[in-house]
């Protein structure tokens, strides 16, 4: 672990480095059932570079991010590039989670900062309250938020910061090699998210430089096989 942590932080943008202490910080504020995960957006099938209490989701440096496409396509908004309050489940646990993404001055996507929290002591705190008010019923279960339109998302903040996500992952695998890699690249995709984006076939068809005939038939397998 101490090699693999030495070898992400050299390669880790320098201004990532700057919210290692704040990980820190957030962890040692809020307790055991909170973990943050710092993630390097340029590098997505190993995006995390730091992990800040890893005991929430058993989060490891070097692997990738899990969520974000998906969770970000639901949101009615990011303000100012943060992606608040949305849930998922961990081994039986419901982990609420909130994600800053980071940007240089340019404007360029090259990081994300995601919060972990462990819900099971609230929620059986409130299971226990429960049975103090007989016949009053409590939510347990967070509010969805319904997900957007197409047309409402096409431009908005969240989907360019999604798009500027999937551009990362395909610049980071930009010719695959044979059809054994394309197929492991569009799995990836795929487990990620990414075709859940409106326009994502043709903008990864047209990076690839395949036809989307082609992607359409190994996603089909991809997906087959999952």
């Amino acid at each position: 672990m101490k090699r693999a942590y030495n070898d992400f932080q050299k390669a880790m943008h320098p201004l990532l480095s700057r919210y290692i202490p704040i990980a820190d910080l957030i962890v040692k504020t809020f307790g055991d059932d909170v973990e943050v995960v710092l993630h390097d957006l340029r590098h997505p099938q190993n995006s995390v570079v730091y992990v800040a209490n890893s005991r929430v989701t058993g989060r490891v440096i070097g692997e990738s991010f899990q969520h974000l496409i998906a969770k970000a396509l639901e949101a009615q908004k990011a303000d100012e590039g943060i992606l608040a309050n949305y849930y998922f489940e961990q081994n039986g646990r419901k982990i609420r989670s909130s994600t800053l993404f980071i940007r240089t001055d340019e404007g360029d996507l090259i990081g994300a900062l995601c919060i972990n929290i462990d819900t099971t002591r609230v929620m059986s705190q409130l299971q226990w309250l429960q049975t103090l008010l007989p016949g009053l019923s409590l939510t347990l279960e967070p509010q969805s938020t319904p997900p957007h339109g197409a047309d409402s998302k096409e431009d908005s903040d969240i989907l360019q910061t999604v798009n500027a996500l999937i551009d990362r992952i395909l610049e980071e695998n930009p010719n695959p090699k044979n059809r054994d890699e394309r197929l492991q690249l569009i799995r990836f995709m795929e487990s990620r998210g990414v075709f859940l984006v409106k326009g994502a076939m043709d903008r990864v068809a047209e990076k690839l430089k395949m036809s989307k005939v082609t992607l359409y038939a190994d996603l089909d397998e991809v997906r087959k096989t999952q």
